[in-house]
């Protein structure tokens, strides 16, 4: 009976000790400080923030490149020869990785892999899904794994809310009259991701003690999202009272079980400091 094994990268946000628990690998993606690029992963996402205070520039992000999941697909197949691998990956309209780990999968017939068409915790809860899915499901082969991540991939439904338009003005993502305007009354655009895109859908306005637990709410309802797991989304800086109630809201509406994912380098360069998001199973 073969094995499979999963990989994503590491703008899933999985963490190391949970990639551990369920034997799932990661391909580093890579962001750029000026003129030094680093593998995503090995430093903290506050560093991007206090990198954008000191030169008031955003960090450059990328994908992994074909010698990032060569090295890997090599490894993997070392430590498991007879096992095959489900690489789940990062949306491939936002990023360079899934066409490089195409060109990587050449000649290696143990690999297979597939568009999540999500991003950070999107991704994170496709995986997560898959890999309880695996352990409980040891007859299946990669034919099986293969259909029920794609089925998965398309039930996952995750958006969030910056905490401000700055992130986004410096990205070149809205102007700076945008911003400004957004700053003054307190407009948080809520991003969602639809077919793998990042698309603003609707405006929240206030603070984010306000929105937040409604927007727990809303979505729980507006996507009719499982109970029994809940994904909570949260950039460094997002105010613990903040969390506390977007926790209590989820509570609130029959969520079992609520896991908080933390953005890392990747996403955080994006959304920006105490920014937050909402992701869940369509039922």
């Amino acid at each position: 009976m073969e094995k499979i094994i999963l990989l994503a990268e590491t703008g899933s946000d999985i963490p190391a000790e949970t990639a551990r628990q369920y034997g799932i690998y990661i391909v580093p993606m890579h962001v750029s400080f000026g003129g030094e690029t680093l593998d995503d992963g090995t430093f903290s996402s506050e560093e991007i923030v206090d990198y954008y205070k000191r030169t008031g520039k955003l960090p450059k992000t990328s994908g992994s490149v074909p010698e990032d999941f060569m090295k890997i697909f090599d490894r993997i197949h070392e430590e498991h020869p007879d096992s095959q691998i489900l690489y789940l990956a990062y949306s491939a309209v936002t990023t360079c990785s899934y066409q490089s780990a195409q060109i990587a999968m050449e000649g290696r017939d143990y690999v297979t892999g597939i568009d999540t068409k999500q991003v950070a915790a999107g991704q994170y809860a496709v995986v997560i899904t898959m890999a309880k899915l695996l352990e409980r499901h040891p007859e299946w082969g990669i034919k099986e794994a293969r259909e029920m991540a794609e089925k998965i991939s398309k039930s996952v439904s995750m958006c969030f809310v910056p905490d401000t338009l700055e992130f986004l003005r410096a990205g070149g993502r809205v102007s700076n009259a945008a911003a400004l305007c957004g700053a003054l009354l307190k407009i948080h655009p809520r991003i969602e991701i639809q077919d793998g895109y990042l698309q603003a859908t609707k405006k929240h306005r206030g603070s984010m003690k306000k929105i937040v637990p409604q927007l727990v709410k809303d979505y729980i309802a507006e996507k009719n999202l499982d109970t029994e797991e809940l994904w909570l989304i949260h950039a460094p800086g997002l105010d613990q009272a903040v969390m506390n109630q977007a926790e209590e809201a989820a509570r609130s509406c029959g969520v079992k079980k609520v896991t908080w994912v933390k953005t890392g380098g990747v996403i955080t360069t994006h959304g920006g400091p105490g920014a937050f998001g909402v992701v869940g199973v369509m039922k």
